[in-house]
């Protein structure tokens, strides 16, 4: 498919089964974050799955590959990301994948309450006001949670998700307990989590399955190390962290 890209724009390949993915200098660029919680992802053969904050649609696109996912509903609040993640998918010729411009917590006018099999996020999860002077309002709402508070996050996944469905997160590592608390809270119960970590052996993100109704017990699995001691990805993450 020939794609017109913005001058700003540009296509990055996912090295994973030819998909390739439209990406701007101006906006929010997917990290390893967004791979690792692909990679973590359970979605069983015709089960259907919303993402919440699909930036640009980076994990939703992997989903359709390594997952046996139906379809996928992702909500966007950012315009210009929608549009990006809506090349991508056109691109990559994924028809089970649809896109929402608007506020998750408006997501009645799309979905029933308790219809959803799969909710995932890869959430703004660093706290609001700690934005950079220099940073830019489109990745500031992509990074801090301005516009996505936690306990938002958490409720509209739980409402959405039919009793015995799974919630997917990653988070900030030193706001672990928080997540948690939360999850709790909303009926969702931690059932697999663990780190991710540098090199330097200090924990960086927090990645968590929940169960809505599930009953009480989660297996913590190994820390994974993304990072050595200079910052750059090991050669593990970068063999093997794009395939499942």
């Amino acid at each position: 498919m020939k794609l017109s890209l913005k001058e700003s724009e540009r296509l990055d390949d996912l090295q994973f089964e030819g998909l390739k993915i439209v990406q701007d200098r101006n906006l929010y660029s997917f990290t390893s974050d967004s791979v690792v919680l692909a990679n973590f992802l359970k979605i069983k053969r015709g089960e259907k799955a919303v993402e919440i904050g699909s930036g640009s649609g980076v994990i939703s696109i992997l989903a359709t590959k390594k997952t046996n996912v139906s379809h996928i509903t992702a909500f966007e609040l950012q315009q210009p990301l929608y549009e990006m993640s809506i090349k991508s998918l056109q691109l990559n010729g994924i028809k089970n994948v649809d896109v929402i411009n608007d506020d998750v917590c408006n997501f009645k006018k799309y979905l029933s309450v308790g219809s959803v099999d799969v909710v995932f996020s890869n959430p703004p999860y660093k706290k609001e006001g700690a934005a950079a002077k220099n940073e830019n309002e489109s990745k500031a709402i992509a990074r801090h949670e301005k516009s996505l508070p936690i306990e938002k996050l958490v409720k509209c996944a739980s409402d959405m998700l039919k009793f015995g469905g799974r919630a997917y997160f990653v988070y900030d590592a030193d706001r672990s307990a928080e997540m948690i608390y939360h999850l709790i809270c909303n009926n969702l119960q931690p059932k697999r989590m663990f780190f991710t970590e540098n090199g330097r052996k200090k924990p960086i993100l927090f990645v968590v399955e929940a169960v809505k109704g599930g009953k009480s017990g989660v297996k913590v699995l190994p820390n994974l190390v993304t990072n050595d001691s200079d910052g750059n990805y090991i050669q593990e993450i970068k063999d093997g962290i794009w395939s499942k």
